[in-house]
């Protein structure tokens, strides 16, 4: 029944991510930087501090207890996250939207999910599943089996993409829904790909080295609830807090680059655009897409594995995702083989959910 739930919270919080770029959609007369900020301005700033108030009783003293080494090193994962975002565009223009994609999120999913249990087989601590444990037992085998299935279908939903490009011929558009000027170097844009995979990863990351605040969080609730047998559902809440604002550093500075390069500082003020509605959307978007985590953490809370949890993560954000180009029609006008590949690609996302679910759900 937990493992359900974790499947359940985790799938709210890949909806949230696959959708949260739509309000971003309904922005008028801005650059992209200037409601992207706005946008994160709340997904970073605003509403991580506001949702450990309402979950997290005095959260503020788990921070101020929390060694400074804790602290830095949660911050600096967070700004490597923000990094690794900010470089997805580079390996998009040198690789094409969708192999671009492909090769980013694949990457991201394996070595988030992957390196911090290589990590714990080198560094043991109490509670913390290992690269051996994956590779041992039956559970185990069954997540690293799902992952590799996760895999396959997000080279087959690359596929579709790249053939959905060469037949419409038309100019293509990122994950976010901005136009993309490609310019295809397979080897820069592989190495693009890699340093984006790899930072990108870095939140999961950030929510291991955060660990020590969010078993304190758990501790004391635990402490104040001895009947209850399972995690404390928002333990991870104050731990996003740290890691927002690296991202929102790195995040605030290229935007303000962009603004002065740009000359779009003024869009913020601009009477002829819809300056409410601007802000309403950008910050609805914000806060949709923090939700990703809010129920992230839910979910890893009933999981009790943080690669498990990070494998569902990216494989519903990667499924929510096709499945509003679907919605949206953004396929129209393909082949039949290429609808048919890209419906492959997402039934074979979903095969791999149900493998890792299964996984954890024979957990000892």
């Amino acid at each position: 029944m937990q493992a359900i739930l974790g499947v359940f919270f985790h799938f709210i919080g890949g909806f949230a991510s696959g959708s949260f770029y739509i309000p971003y959609k309904k922005v008028k007369g801005w650059s992209w930087e200037s409601y992207w900020i706005v946008g994160g301005i709340f997904s970073w700033l605003i509403v991580p501090p506001l949702a450990a108030y309402l979950t997290v009783p005095n959260f503020t003293e788990f921070l101020s207890s929390a060694t400074g080494s804790v602290l830095l090193l949660t911050y600096f994962f967070g700004v490597l996250w923000g990094i690794g975002g900010l470089t997805y565009g580079l390996g998009v223009r040198y690789l094409g939207v969708s192999l671009g994609s492909s090769i980013i999120l694949g990457l991201c999913m394996v070595l988030g999910s992957i390196l911090p249990s290589i990590y714990f087989d080198v560094f043991p601590k109490e509670g913390k599943d290992t690269f051996t444990m994956f590779l041992t037992t039956d559970w185990g085998q069954m997540v690293l089996l799902g992952l590799l299935v996760c895999v396959i279908g997000i080279i087959i939903c690359g596929k579709a993409g790249m053939m959905k490009e060469r037949q419409l011929k038309t100019a293509v558009t990122d994950p976010h829904g901005l136009e993309v000027k490609t310019e295809y170097k397979f080897g820069l844009g592989l190495f693009v790909g890699i340093v984006s995979g790899v930072l990108s990863a870095c939140f999961n990351f950030g929510i291991e080295a955060g660990k020590p605040i969010s078993d304190a969080v758990n501790t004391v609730w635990k402490a104040a609830n001895p009947t209850e047998t399972t995690n404390f559902l928002y333990s991870n809440n104050v731990t996003y807090i740290v890691i927002l604002w690296g991202g929102l550093t790195t995040n605030f500075i290229w935007c303000m680059i962009l603004n002065a390069r740009n000359k779009t500082f003024g869009d913020y003020t601009n009477a002829k655009t819809p300056l409410l509605k601007n802000y309403i959307f950008s910050a609805l978007a914000g806060t949709t897409w923090f939700l990703q985590f809010f129920f992230y953490g839910m979910g890893e809370s009933k999981m009790g594995n943080g690669a498990s949890s990070w494998i569902l993560h990216m494989a519903f954000i990667i499924l929510i995702a096709n499945a509003w180009g679907l919605i949206l029609k953004e396929w129209k006008g393909v082949s039949k083989g290429t609808l048919i590949t890209i419906i492959v690609g997402i039934a074979t996302i979903i095969l791999s959910v149900l493998i890792v679910g299964y996984g954890n759900s024979i957990k000892v």
